[in-house]
């Protein structure tokens, strides 16, 4: 019993590094190929349009309920410690520096990681990757670096677009249902707003970027086993992305205290 534990810690464990290195591998064969960005502009721009653009419906309701929560939350809180005039303060920078980026990851891992994975398995499984080798295309430079880069500008944008609905929607529960004006509300969010908050929580939607695109692309790339396998592969590209947005959210947060 115990013995066949350790090995499965064993295998698990080295199955995380494995993965690992394959990820840092294709992160290094991306940054080599950055180059060629410029002339496959015309894939980014579509990529860029896939991630950004065909997920703001999405991400504006995500972020405007999790706007109207975290009023409700944050009005909880302060009750009998604070008055309700720092409700705006309160919100805004929970929001910009943590609900915005991590929520809007999130959903974006769910929307864009997996699908991916799922679009560069199937091309895996039905032999397309093979073709383009046989015709001298690299599948990192066609697939992958478009992705990547796209990600990496998208999702920050989305970041911030997400922060401006959420706080707008924090407005509307403080302003109609606690009776805060706008006055005192926006007041409150200008008062206490730190550009350094604003910054980080950019610098977690490049990180966070960046891993979507990385993990979906891999596990798209390591595909087997036919339909089945993309299914394997995009549910594992949604738990691990998920995971590993958590993962970073943290690290972060540990470097900048």
């Amino acid at each position: 019993m115990i013995t066949a534990f350790f090995k499965t810690i064993g295998k698990k464990t080295l199955l995380f590094f494995r993965e690992l290195g394959g990820i840092i591998l294709l992160l290094w064969d991306i940054i080599k190929l950055t180059p060629n960005i410029i002339k496959n502009r015309k894939l980014l721009f579509e990529q860029m349009e896939h991630i950004g653009v065909q997920s703001l419906p999405l991400v504006t309701l995500i972020a405007l309920f999790t706007g109207a929560v975290a009023s409700w939350q944050a009005a909880y809180q302060l009750k009998g410690v604070a008055p309700l005039s720092f409700l705006g303060a309160a919100t805004s920078r929970s929001i910009i520096t943590e609900l915005g980026p991590v929520l809007t990851a999130i959903v974006i891992a769910g929307r864009i990681g997996a699908s991916m994975a799922a679009e560069i398995g199937s091309m895996k499984v039905t032999d397309q990757i093979n073709a383009l080798l046989t015709m001298g295309i690299s599948p990192t430079r066609y697939l992958a670096v478009p992705r990547f880069y796209a990600s990496l500008i998208m999702i920050p944008v989305l970041v911030v677009f997400a922060d401006v609905i959420a706080i707008g929607g924090a407005y509307i529960i403080a302003n109609y249902f606690l009776g805060v004006s706008v006055e005192v509300f926006f007041d409150s969010v200008k008062r206490f707003f730190h550009v350094k908050d604003f910054i980080f929580g950019v610098s977690k939607g490049f990180v966070f970027g960046g891993l979507t695109s990385l993990i979906g692309t891999y596990l798209g790339f390591k595909t087997t086993g036919g339909a089945e396998g993309v299914g394997n592969s995009t549910i594992k590209a949604f738990v691990e992305i998920s995971a590993m947005i958590l993962i970073f959210d943290y690290i972060m947060w540990m470097l900048i205290n």
